[in-house]
């Protein structure tokens, strides 16, 4: 599967939804790696999830990560390197807002695993 199909499966399992904030706008919506490919996380939707673009991008930077078990949790480095995100630090700890119906396409919890331990920076 290539980046396109991945998109597309994603943002369908998703229900063309973020998953950290619920947003529909679905221009500002992309398909995050949670492994990322360059890294060996494969185009598998189990390895993917919808966001808005503001949060896939803090997701790459390691500076937002979703948890094992499935909670947001944001980096205190926001904070003290940009003196704001007050607008992320008020979804800390809550639960995804969105999941795919289908359990096989919920996030890997190795995936996650990976992203808090290699990516995130809190």
């Amino acid at each position: 599967m290539g980046k396109g199909a991945f998109k597309v499966l994603v943002s369908e399992a998703y229900g063309k939804r973020c998953a950290i904030t619920g947003e529909s706008t679905f221009p500002v919506l992309e398909a995050a790696h949670i492994q990322a490919y360059s890294e060996g996380g494969p185009h598998r939707i189990s390895n993917g999830m919808l966001m808005r673009s503001d949060f896939h991008k803090l997701f790459d930077a390691g500076l937002v990560t979703v948890t094992p078990e499935l909670r947001v949790r944001v980096s205190d480095q926001i904070k003290d390197k940009y003196f704001n995100g007050k607008a992320y630090y008020r979804l800390h700890d809550q639960s995804l807002a969105v999941m795919p119906e289908r359990a096989t396409d919920h996030p890997d919890p190795e995936y996650l695993k990976w992203h808090l331990q290699e990516r995130f920076v809190g």
